[in-house]
């Protein structure tokens, strides 16, 4: 699907990409001690159980660990769902071919399936309404260099 964004990309350069995902995500179920469903596991989380494995947890250190990487042909974003509703906002890491619009992209959610990734594109996702969400406070360069360590 990530070779699919442009007929630029190579499929070295795709594959190399989704097997980073994949196991920057393992590595953050790990990390997460996330051994249940997302909506259990974020009940743990708001209680105190569980420190951190929230969908904006997944999505900003996937965001942070990929755009520190060798993908001279994509680009990332993030995006969010139902923004500001406590119990429904959703937020996901977005790729794109290298200067194209979000819209465009592939939502990447390492949240909603905890067996692995969820990829859809971005208007076509059947359970959320996405919204690129440029102004994150992931985004900025002090927590860039931060992110490799806790990956």
């Amino acid at each position: 699907m990530l070779a699919s964004l442009d007929k630029t990309i190579p499929r070295s350069e795709a594959k190399r990409l989704a097997q980073d995902l994949y196991y920057a995500t393992y590595r953050l179920n790990e990390a997460f001690l996330r051994t249940t469903s997302p909506k259990v596991h974020n009940f743990l989380v708001n209680i105190g159980v569980k420190e951190k494995g929230l969908c904006y947890h997944y999505s900003d250190a996937l965001y942070r660990h990929v755009v520190n990487g060798d993908y001279p042909h994509f680009s990332f974003h993030l995006a969010g769902a139902n923004i500001g509703s406590y119990w429904r906002e959703h937020n996901a890491l977005v790729v794109t071919a290298k200067g194209k619009p979000v819209e465009e992209g592939l939502i990447i959610d390492a949240w909603r399936d905890p067996e692995g990734l969820y990829v859809v594109a971005f208007n076509k996702d059947p359970d959320y309404h996405w919204l690129h969400r440029p102004k994150r406070g992931c985004c900025q360069k002090s927590l860039l260099s931060r992110t490799k360590a806790s990956l």
